[in-house]
C-alpha cells in the first residue's frame, strides 16, 4: 500500500481527493491536513510514503513544507498538486526536492499514476510545465524577493526598512533594481508580476 498524507486548505477539495484516492486498491490516505504546519505534524506522526500537498495554504506553503522535510532528511516523497501552472513555482519546487508536480485540472487517473510513479522513485512533472520551467528563470536575488514579499503585505519602504534593519535608501535601491528586472512601472506592479510568475 502507498501511505499518503493529503494537505489541502479547502475542506471540500481535501475530502473529495481523499475519497477518490481511497478508492484505489493500492493507496490509503492515513491523514489529512488543512495547512502546512498540520502537514508537517501529520508526516512526523504517520511517516507516509508520499505527502500530496497543495502549494498555497495558510501559514507554511507546500513549498515551505517540502523544503523543511528535505532539510530534515525525511524520506517522505512530496507530490505537489496545484491549480497554479507557473514555471516559477515549478523551479522552486524542484529546488526544494519535490518529487512531482501535477495540476488539479488533470484527470484523476493522471494524479494516481503520478502518485505511483513518485512512490516508485521517479520524478514526475506536468508536461505543460516542463519546458516552460527552463525558459523562465527567476531573475530576482533572495533579498529582492524578500522585499517584494513585504510589498505584497502593503508595507511602505520605511516599514520594510525598519522590519529588516535596512536603510530606507537601500530598500529603494533593491526595489528599483527588481522593478527594472521585471519591467515594472512601480513596486506594486513588480510584486504582482513576481507573484504571478511564481517567484514569490
Amino acid at each position: 500500500m502507498i501511505r499518503v498524507v493529503l494537505a489541502e486548505d479547502q475542506a471540500m477539495v481535501r475530502g473529495a481527493f481523499a475519497q477518490l484516492l481511497d478508492l484505489q486498491p493500492d493507496v490509503t490516505v492515513v491523514a489529512t491536513a488543512g495547512d502546512g504546519d498540520e502537514a508537517l505534524a501529520a508526516v512526523a506522526e504517520h511517516r507516509p510514503d508520499v505527502l500530496l500537498t497543495d502549494i498555497e495554504m495558510p501559514g507554511r506553503t507546500g513549498l515551505d513544507v517540502a523544503q523543511e522535510l528535505s532539510s530534515r532528511g525525511d524520506p517522505t516523497r512530496v507530490l505537489i498538486i496545484t491549480t497554479f501552472a507557473r514555471s516559477g513555482y515549478l523551479r522552486r519546487a524542484m529546488d526544494a526536492g519535490v518529487a512531482g508536480y501535477v495540476l488539479k485540472d488533470a484527470p484523476i487517473a493522471d494524479l494516481v499514476s503520478a502518485l505511483r510513479r513518485v512512490h516508485a522513485g521517479e520524478r514526475v512533472v506536468a508536461a505543460e510545465l516542463a519546458m516552460a520551467a527552463w525558459d523562465s528563470a527567476d531573475p530576482l536575488t533572495p533579498r529582492e524577493r524578500e522585499l517584494l514579499q513585504e510589498v505584497t503585505t502593503g508595507a511602505s519602504n520605511a516599514d520594510i526598512a525598519a522590519r529588516l534593519n535596512l536603510a530606507e535608501g537601500t530598500v529603494r535601491n533593491y526595489l528599483s533594481t527588481a522593478m527594472a528586472k521585471l519591467g515594472a512601472r512601480n513596486r506594486s506592479e513588480a510584486a504582482n508580476t513576481a507573484r504571478e510568475r511564481g517567484w514569490l
